[in-house]
């Protein structure tokens, strides 16, 4: 079994939101079998700061679906979307 490794850009619903505090929270909303190997923050615009975590899943758990659909339900998240996927 083969693991996917997705990059996913979190943009938070302003530039208010603690980025320290949304890490914790979307580490926290992870689904079973799926884990987090580091973050980066992209500068937007106007303070606006996204998180992208590097969301390890395994292959057969059809995709990162789940983490898109587990981290769009968290407080202060505006949007969710795949950047980048790749095998390990």
């Amino acid at each position: 079994m083969g693991k996917v490794a997705a990059e996913i850009k979190v943009m938070p619903e302003s530039p208010e939101v603690d980025l320290d505090e949304l890490q914790d929270l979307l580490e926290a909303s992870l689904p079973e079998g799926a884990e987090i190997r580091g973050f980066q923050r992209d500068d937007v615009a106007f303070g606006l700061v996204a998180l992208i975590p590097t969301v390890i899943v395994p292959d057969d758990a059809g995709g990162t679906e789940a983490a898109e659909e587990a981290f769009s339900k968290v407080e202060g998240v505006e949007s969710v979307s795949v950047e980048n996927v790749g095998r390990l």
